[in-house]
């Protein structure tokens, strides 16, 4: 099946994994709701399947009253599992041929679908086989009234080869790489290490720029300290999962375990100097003068320092 054009026409469904975004996910929804498809689209039609990771802010009583104005939304849930659960959920339960994967935060512009089949398509025409996916562009943003409106940053670029912010594929290349592992049940990887297994099955990737999602997080400030270095310590753990499932240097490099990393985050957070606590001044002042992704950025020096200590403490209990 995967030597051969399989299809010139495309049934997508949309898996989106949610935990307590209701906000930004009713964004989320309208954008997929308002798609421009072209009269002669490949599209021969699509559902999103939104998988409820066990919210609890209200977000399955308020698509239950507004659901007459999302159509195309077929709605699961389960018991609170993680987002890599949840996606395997939405793509058995998914009906269509391909599948795209984006995050609840994500909002995508009117032709965002298109876009993704249209290029699927002329990737199949010219690789003789649908052996492929599309990776599209994610753009973060903290503009919550008008996501869209954000300019594409430098801070932007992913060399992500897979990653489930914004991505379309084929349903059968998943079932054939075995879905994503439920092992990685803390933050981070989980994704990436499918991309691995994607990669040895052959499968090219197809950088889809016009395929566009805005990203939202919330305004950066100090109180969100506290979660983000949580994250990069369950990242690091996971990352230490990762190489073991597949323990070659390109993972290494991925999750940070080489002496480079070490080094350098060690030299620019001083060993540990440069932290949370001594940089908080530093911070704030920044968001009081209206810049907070400049913080969040300078703020990753410690952040990345607390990532490369933990993949190294993980390490070394597995060992």
């Amino acid at each position: 099946m995967g030597n051969s054009v399989v299809s010139d026409t495309v049934f997508l469904s949309v898996v989106i994994p949610t935990y307590n975004r209701k906000a930004i996910l009713e964004k989320c929804l309208r954008a997929l709701e308002t798609q421009q498809l072209r009269a002669s689209s490949p599209i021969t039609g699509y559902e999103i399947i939104l998988v409820d990771d066990g919210s609890t802010d209200g977000t399955l009583e308020w698509l239950e009253i507004h659901k007459t104005e999302f159509p195309h939304v077929r709605t699961f849930q389960q018991d609170h599992q993680g987002p890599a659960v949840a996606r395997n959920l939405g793509i058995e339960k998914a009906q269509g041929d391909t599948i795209i994967f984006i995050d609840s935060d994500l909002v995508v512009t009117e032709n965002f679908l298109q876009a993704h089949a249209d290029a699927l398509v002329q990737g199949r025409e010219k690789l003789g086989s649908d052996r492929a996916f599309t990776y599209g562009a994610v753009i973060n943003t903290c503009n919550f009234d008008h996501p869209t409106s954000e300019p594409y940053k430098l801070t932007d670029f992913s060399a992500a080869f897979f990653a489930t912010g914004n991505v379309a594929i084929p349903k059968h290349w998943l079932e054939k790489a075995g879905l994503f592992d439920t092992s990685f049940q803390l933050y981070g990887w989980e994704d990436l290490e499918l991309g691995v297994r994607l990669k040895k099955l052959g499968l090219t990737l197809i950088k889809c720029p016009q395929a566009v999602g805005y990203h939202w997080h919330p305004p950066f400030s100090l109180d969100q300290i506290k979660s983000l270095i949580d994250k990069e310590i369950q990242r690091g753990r996971m990352g230490v999962l990762f190489y073991q499932k597949h323990p070659t240097w390109e993972v290494r490099m991925m999750i940070q375990m080489t002496w480079l990393h070490r080094l350098l985050w060690g030299m620019l957070s001083l060993n540990g100097a440069l932290n949370e606590r001594t940089m908080a001044p530093f911070l704030q002042w920044l968001i009081n003068r209206g810049k907070p992704q400049l913080a969040l950025e300078i703020a990753r020096i410690f952040l990345n320092w607390y990532n490369v200590k933990g993949v190294y403490e993980a390490y070394a209990e597995v060992r």
